[in-house]
């Protein structure tokens, strides 16, 4: 029995908070500018000192990046907003309810809106004990995972009543994983009107010193790629996008393996990108517009990208079940 004038108090609930990169809140270099200064100002992302970094990033990159960034933004911006801000809301939303009335599914972006420390306190407010942080990256990276949680315990360090705290693990060679790739990689060739000569499976690529440092992203990407290939019965072709800068990159790169495929024979190509959980720019733009582009004029004659998971049937159940899986414990705990 609470005593009297005691402020209202909610009954204990598990929070779930999917985290996925972040983006503009408009596809307009204002908007653009704001959300790549975080981005880029981030030390996970950019691995140079940050006052060697920050006159380059402001004098140069913030006036002449958001632009050309705005430009490609609008090229798949949706009546939802961000492809990649719509489809994690969608995500969230689909898998409301599927843990029981216990818990509350909810989304957040690293860089932008809706931000990890609004979301972890809204959670809080509804009486979320116990969260379990998910950033949706199959593979490791210092860049993506590290910086997501970062975040979160940033937050938390300022809370006076911390809740109790899980992260999702990398999920790369998860069983579940490797089979709703498998069975969305089986389905969308299937509806292909033509046979690919080769698939390409790119993910986002990183610095080679990334790799040199201990990062475990290339090894994780490998690893995704050769069970999916195992799984699916298919050969695929391993690359790396988005090189920024004049660093090395991890390697073969995405852009440049399509232009040299039709001089050897291949002009019928499909490409995916398992390492993104949901479409975005670097995939919608990117890959199905700007390599779509590379590869035709280099002489290709077929070209498909095939959308990620998504909020797909087997990208919600993988989802599901590796939720659920760290939940254990948790659920049904008084």
């Amino acid at each position: 029995m609470r005593p009297s004038g005691h402020p209202p108090v909610p009954p204990p609930r598990i929070g779930v908070l999917l985290i996925n990169l972040g983006t503009p809140n408009a596809p307009e270099p204002g908007s653009v500018r704001l959300y790549l200064k975080e981005f880029l100002s981030d030390p996970r992302v950019i691995e140079i000192p940050q006052l060697v970094w920050q006159p380059i990033l402001r004098g140069v990159i913030l006036r002449t990046r958001p632009r050309k960034s705005a430009h490609a933004y609008r090229q798949v911006w949706t009546e939802e907003g961000s492809p990649l801000a719509a489809i994690t809301a969608r995500q969230a939303r689909a898998l409301a309810g599927a843990f029981g009335d216990q818990v509350i599914v909810d989304h957040a972006m690293r860089y932008g809106r809706p931000a990890i420390p609004e979301r972890i306190d809204a959670l809080k407010a509804a009486g979320c004990e116990r969260i379990l942080i998910a950033p949706l990256y199959p593979q490791y990276c210092a860049a993506t995972t590290a910086t997501a949680n970062d975040e979160a315990f940033l937050h938390l360090r300022r809370m006076r009543w911390q809740p109790a705290v899980r992260t999702l693990p990398p999920y790369h060679d998860d069983p579940g994983y490797i089979a709703a790739l498998a069975a969305r990689l089986e389905a969308q060739l299937a509806g292909l009107d033509f046979e690919p000569q080769a698939i390409l499976a790119s993910f986002h690529g990183m610095p080679q010193r990334t790799l040199e440092l201990g990062d475990p992203y290339h090894c994780h990407c490998r690893k995704t790629a050769r069970l999916l290939a195992e799984a699916s019965g298919r050969a695929l072709t391993v690359t790396f996008q988005s090189r920024f800068g004049r660093a090395k990159w991890l390697e073969p790169a995405t852009d440049a393996t399509l232009a040299a495929l039709p001089a050897t024979g291949v002009t019928r190509v499909a490409i995916l990108a398992p390492g993104f959980s949901a479409d975005c720019l670097e995939t919608l733009e990117e890959l199905a517009i700007r390599g779509r582009d590379t590869f035709l004029a280099a002489g290709g004659t077929h070209f498909a990208y095939l959308p990620c998971l998504n909020d797909s049937a087997p990208g919600l159940a993988m989802l599901e079940a590796l939720l659920r899986r760290e939940l254990e414990g948790w659920l049904g705990a008084p």
